[in-house]
């Protein structure tokens, strides 16, 4: 099945943060404070899924007060930050909803991401990925981490289901 076909069963996305919602540079502020830049245009179309009934959620080993306070405002209810096995995150929050494998999207972009991508229905990474998530993902974006990449999966998975 290509991966348009799997996009039609697409109820869920759930994404890591360094590197596929930013471009995985961090800023060391003075304070110790670690800043991200992130898209304006993945955030709205996470707020356009999520207007939509998609649920969202957040898995990520990296932690933040910045994070946790731009997941808020997106209004992304579910979020699991400094996760450092991402695998146990997924199996509570799939626990939480009663969601089938197959229609969760994931989106990761890095080696911490590998055990993710192989339980979801449809893997997904930004086209700067690491080539060990690139060969395993079903849908290799052509936008970089933090440059769209996220609007680019949202808004095929939407059209595909004429939602968008």
């Amino acid at each position: 099945m290509n991966y348009k076909e799997k996009l039609q069963h697409i109820t869920t996305f759930i994404f890591d943060v360094d590197g596929v919602l930013t471009d995985g540079k961090i800023f060391l502020h003075p304070s110790g404070e670690q800043l991200r830049t992130m898209n304006v245009k993945d955030g709205m179309a996470i707020s356009t899924a999520l207007s939509k009934g998609y649920k969202i959620a957040i898995i990520s080993g990296g932690k933040s007060k910045g994070l946790i306070e731009r997941f808020k405002h997106l209004k992304i209810d579910d979020v699991y930050l400094g996760c450092d096995d991402k695998k146990d995150a997924l199996e509570d929050f799939k626990h939480i909803y009663n969601i089938d494998t197959k229609n969760i999207l994931f989106m990761g972009d890095d080696i911490n991401d590998w055990e993710v991508m192989k339980e979801v229905g449809l893997g997904s990474c930004p086209q700067d990925a690491v080539a060990e998530i690139k060969s395993i993902a079903d849908y290799i974006s052509h936008k970089n981490g933090g440059s769209g990449c996220v609007r680019d999966v949202i808004e095929q998975t939407l059209k595909v289901q004429g939602k968008w």
